[in-house]
């Protein structure tokens, strides 16, 4: 049953959808792709109960907020600003950002670039990395048969003419093939963030699941595929069109560390696990985040932590902040 409220605001010249409980100090969560706020309706529960005010806005691009037309509005710098635009709209000086996939690297950015404004950040799926010495374009990889999913979503209204023929569908496909149910990531498990070749779509090579997944009731799917079918999946894309343009942002930071306590966990079957170079990148996390308090993987979790795992995420997140 929901218990959450619901609200509107205006921050940084968009209009933001909240979902909200309890009261307390602040901690905001943020979704990543393809997501919603409803995606930490289990945190939202659990932070509530624990003493915190804990708020999930839709990012912009997303659900009942804003969907701006142009993709350049769509930068780390953009949604960071937005973030901060959510503390002023509340009246809060300080918050904790926890974050989720794309919600990862966005709070990640906060921490780094606001430590005054984020006191505190936990990480779920994404590591803090360091900048990359050339633009994503052109580290990841494509050849004439195959590109990597990136390049796919780069393409404007190529994945979206994909997603929007079937959302149900469409949603289904990635959740499964994303999550620890998929199996380990052996290399025999489908992977929809991955190498996609040229001549399918990214939902060909995935599995339509004949039974609904342990971690998501078919109710709670309807309602990611009404909002997505109210929003399209153009504004979630146009996170993926500013790679470049982020790393390019990013060399007015270039050095800086994530000063703030932060966590991280991963999914022991999270499909950027199976990255090359990705463990190594997590383990090389304390050279970037040098107050780091832990960093945990997940048993059978895969990358929608948040929902697949629920109580053991929440448990993790307040056990935090309780310590900070």
């Amino acid at each position: 049953m929901q218990t959450f409220t619901q609200s509107f605001i205006e921050a940084n010249g968009v209009r933001l959808h909240l979902a909200e409980q309890g009261e307390g100090p602040l901690v905001l969560l943020l979704h990543g792709f393809p997501e919603t706020s409803y995606s930490w309706r289990h945190q939202l529960v659990a932070l509530s109960a624990a003493g915190f005010r804990a708020i999930a806005p839709d990012l912009r691009g997303f659900g009942l907020s804003s969907c701006p037309a142009q993709a350049d509005h769509y930068t780390t710098l953009d949604i960071v600003g937005d973030l901060l635009g959510i503390l002023d709209a509340l009246g809060e000086r300080h918050a904790v950002v926890v974050g989720s996939d794309w919600g990862a690297t966005l709070a990640w950015q906060a921490a780094l670039l606001r430590p005054d404004r984020f006191r505190a950040v936990v990480a779920l799926g994404v590591p803090m990395m360091g900048r990359a010495p050339i633009a994503p374009s052109r580290l990841f990889p494509q050849t004439e048969q195959a590109w990597f999913y990136t390049h796919y979503f780069a393409q404007p209204g190529l994945a979206e003419r994909e997603f929007e023929r079937d959302v149900t569908s469409t949603l289904r496909k990635i959740y499964f093939a994303a999550s620890g149910d998929a199996g380990p990531r052996d290399g025999n498990s489908p992977n929809p963030f991955g190498v996609l070749a040229r001549n399918q779509g990214l939902l060909d090579a995935l599995p339509d699941p004949s039974s609904p997944l342990a971690w998501l009731a078919p109710s709670d799917l309807n309602v990611f595929v009404e909002a997505f079918e109210t929003s399209g999946f153009r504004g979630g894309l146009n996170y993926y069109r500013n790679l470049d343009r982020n790393w390019e942002l990013q060399a007015a930071f270039d050095g800086l560390l994530v000063q703030v306590p932060a966590l991280y966990l991963v999914g022991e079957r999270d499909t950027g696990l199976a990255l090359p170079g990705m463990r190594e990148i997590i383990d090389a996390m304390p050279k970037y985040v040098p107050n780091l308090q832990g960093s945990h993987v997940i048993p059978n979790a895969g990358h929608w932590l948040a929902q697949e795992a629920a109580e053991r995420i929440s448990s993790e997140i307040v056990s935090f902040l309780r310590a900070l």
